[in-house]
């Protein structure tokens, strides 16, 4: 899935904004896509048909790309979560760093900003599994470095939510701050 986040698109007026129900639906339907229209209206107070002309509305204007299965990683034997930095010589994003994403371990490729050029959020069996994963990047054109980060334990991991913070409470070092004045 190649997407391109090099600007921020303003919203066509034609475009409909996401209004509090739609991100109920959302909201509902991030945890569990299978549930029918009619438990689906209950829980966020509309009729199933209703429900459904949302959810309708709501795939043919793209906020809901598709609706797929979460895998348990350790169902199918991938254990070992790591991220990895990928340092390159130019630019990053050439088509053959990007053929890396062709291995069923690689779940997400990320051009990024910072001290690295990309980065590699990838799942394997094992440690020898990644190393062979990074041998092969070292293989690929234009890759002179990585840096690797085996996850030990994951606290949060989902899909896009569809709520919004309104007002971030303010940092420890703007109270400190504010009481220093």
């Amino acid at each position: 899935m190649d997407q391109n986040t090099d600007e921020i698109h303003r919203r066509r007026g034609s475009e409909r904004e996401l209004d509090a129900m739609d991100r109920k639906l959302l909201g509902v339907l991030v945890g569990d896509a299978t549930i029918s229209y009619a438990e689906l209206g209950d829980r966020v107070g509309l009729s199933p048909p209703a429900a459904h002309e949302r959810v309708k509305r709501l795939r043919r204007s793209g906020a809901i790309r598709r609706v797929a299965a979460l895998i348990e990683p350790r169902a199918v034997g991938k254990p070992l979560l790591a991220f990895v930095h990928v340092d390159t010589t130019g630019w990053g994003k050439t088509q053959a760093l990007l053929a890396i994403g062709e291995h069923p371990e690689v779940e997400e490729i990320h051009s990024v900003t910072g001290d690295t050029c990309m980065l590699l959020k990838v799942r394997t069996d094992s440690t020898h599994a990644l190393e062979g994963l990074l041998a092969q990047l070292y293989d690929t054109p234009g890759v002179k470095a990585t840096r690797s980060y085996v996850v030990l334990s994951t606290y949060v991991e989902r899909p896009v939510q569809p709520g919004i913070t309104g007002e971030w409470p303010p940092s420890v070092k703007d109270d400190d701050r504010a009481r220093a004045d």
